[in-house]
């Protein structure tokens, strides 16, 4: 059994002001003279849990972790309907990461996430490769609109009955547009459309994963109502809007990584992000080492834990 780092708690946290109408919540764990890590949840609306803080020794990083706009302890919150998504997008989440590294007086950290979060620091990378210093990323994802039709529409096949109540409960009369009529379910006012759209939607996150050897029942239908809302809420929002990225724009332009180490690391069951992905980026990024976990799904596992732990590791400063 993996053994990560002990339970610490923040040393330093704070409220961000983006200066238009967001504050994002931040901490930092660790040694202050360490090595600066970003921790960068998925979802979107996901949120940073504790236990991230576990895989990074404590004694050798500086560990960033923060919430981002909408979701988990920023605010507003996303959950109430009256929250505006107008400004939530990859480019605003793109500038409160700089934002947040410049009010911590970061000059480059090491980038750390998965699923969603591995696009949103993927894309950050690209964006400001100077600011980079390493990368470790696990269920690789580029949100290219291809890998949103196989979540939400091509992996039903291995799901039939579970994909036609997910294509029920948007309420379309036939085969339409079902991530942009669940966006507009989740901004309905009447909040048990809300809820149940919600509901409906954390269902078939469910389904998917739940072939994966160890997982968990009911990963996203089990969590709190807020926290399932908001997923559900900035998930439709972000992924009917293909992320306001160019298709394939992740893969295309990763020679901007060029001189960034990374290691990713992917489970060959992971059905909500099939492996391709991570070996077409491997193949685009110089410098990067793809690390493929027989055993994990998107879910993880012991072995993937234990290669997450090993790369972070072999990234801390001494």
């Amino acid at each position: 059994m993996t053994v990560l780092y002990p339970p610490v708690e923040p040393y330093a946290q704070g409220m961000l002001d983006t200066g238009d109408g967001d504050r994002i919540y931040w901490e930092t764990c660790g040694d202050p003279g360490g090595g600066p890590a970003l921790v960068v949840h998925g979802g979107p609306g996901g949120g940073a849990g504790s236990g991230y803080r576990r895989y990074f020794d404590p004694a050798r990083y500086r560990t960033v972790l923060f919430d981002q706009r909408g979701c988990g302890r920023s605010t507003p919150h996303v959950a109430d309907p009256a929250t505006s998504l107008r400004r939530n997008t990859t480019d605003h989440l793109i500038a409160d990461m700089e934002l947040l590294r410049e009010h911590l007086g970061v000059e480059r950290w090491l980038l750390f996430g998965g699923s969603w979060g591995s696009t949103l620091l993927l894309a950050y990378a690209e964006r400001h490769p100077e600011r980079v210093r390493g990368i470790v990323v696990y269920d690789v994802t580029t949100t290219r609109r291809s890998e949103i039709d196989w979540l939400y529409r091509g992996v039903g096949r291995f799901f039939p009955e579970q994909w036609e109540r997910f294509r029920a409960g948007s309420g379309l009369p036939g085969d339409g547009d079902l991530l942009a009529a669940y966006a507009r379910l989740m901004e309905d006012p009447d909040p048990a459309v809300r809820a149940r759209a919600a509901a409906d939607w954390c269902a078939w996150e469910d389904a998917v994963v739940s072939l994966e050897p160890g997982a968990p029942p009911a990963p996203y239908g089990s969590i709190p109502s807020a926290d399932r809302q908001a997923l559900a809420r900035l998930a439709a929002h972000y992924f009917s809007h293909g992320a306001w990225l160019e298709e394939g724009v992740l893969l295309r332009e990763a020679g901007r990584l060029a001189g960034i180490p990374g290691v990713l690391i992917h489970g060959r069951l992971d059905l909500s992000s099939p492996l391709d992905t991570a070996w077409h980026l491997a193949r685009a990024w110089h410098g990067a080492r793809l690390i493929v976990v027989d055993d994990a799904g998107h879910m993880g596992s012991d072995t993937m834990r234990r290669e997450i732990r090993t790369a972070l590791d072999a990234f801390a400063t001494p």
